[in-house]
């Protein structure tokens, strides 16, 4: 029997993104971790008040990433995870550790005390920006059990953005799907070619022919095109609720409130 769906009934469920500044050790790392803390925490009070329905806390300025970030990067996310989980206790929330750091991100939601990651590379290899990335269903869910963290749900994203799928061209998205819903994934993540790009809303309603599970829109979605993806489970958006629609800029609360306001409209 499945886990209980972490955005029960609702239509379209939004997840900001808070991209929390360059971490210590990463090449565009500046700030003092309080300050890094006290951002995301603001990020989050400003998402919680427009009335999302949950966060994912990112790691995105750590550019250029690497398939093995260091315990420093679990260490801070941890922290600035559970600093976020104290300023908004009732919204759903959960991480992403890049690249590809998914037994990491298990462990940062089961310190501060999130529901879900987003996990890179769950079934099928692929070729990334960062390099080969290798399917890791198995020693996830296996290392998710070891650790006593089984109520944090796994959304992995299938034919994921920034990468090139060769390998796999044989194998469309609605395989990839299947695939991973066998392999116990508790949601999929649907992506355009990359960041702030829209998913192609014919994707979407294949992969949701294909599979029970929920099925999320990981980029590209805007209140210009919301409507071609009101079927979704959930919708996690980072670049469109940001200054100018820019992922690296800081959370625009108008754009946040008025899109909250919209979607509203569409669910009812």
């Amino acid at each position: 029997m499945g886990r209980p769906r972490l955005f029960g009934r609702l239509r379209a469920a939004v997840l900001g993104v808070v991209h929390v500044a360059a971490l210590p050790g990463t090449p565009r790392s500046s700030l003092p971790l309080t300050q890094i803390i006290d951002q995301a925490c603001q990020e989050a009070e400003i998402y919680k008040d427009a009335g999302v329905d949950g966060l994912i806390v990112e790691n995105m300025h750590d550019r250029p990433y690497t398939l093995c970030p260091g315990p420093e990067v679990t260490a801070v996310m941890t922290a600035i995870s559970a600093a976020v989980r104290r300023s908004c206790p009732h919204l759903a929330l959960g991480v992403q550790v890049l690249s590809a750091a998914n037994q990491q991100a298990i462990a940062v939601a089961l310190a501060a005390g999130l529901d879900f990651i987003r996990a890179e590379g769950f079934v099928f290899s692929h070729v990334a920006d960062e390099g080969i990335i290798n399917a890791c269903a198995g020693n996830l869910l296996r290392y998710r059990k070891q650790v006593g963290a089984e109520n944090i749900q796994i959304f992995a994203d299938i034919k994921k953005k920034h990468s090139a799928h060769t390998l796999t061209a044989d194998v469309g998205v609605a395989e990839t799907a299947a695939a991973a819903e066998l392999f116990l994934a508790d949601g999929l993540v649907l992506t355009g070619k990359a960041t702030g790009l829209p998913t192609d809303p014919g994707e979407l309603k294949e992969v949701q022919h294909a599979v029970k599970i929920p099925v999320l829109i990981g980029s590209g979605v805007t209140m210009e095109n919301v409507n071609n993806y009101v079927d979704a489970n959930a919708l996690i958006i980072g670049s469109y609720f940001k200054k100018g629609g820019y992922w690296a800029n800081s959370v625009d609360p108008e754009r946040v409130k008025k899109f909250m306001d919209h979607i509203s409209k569409l669910r009812e």
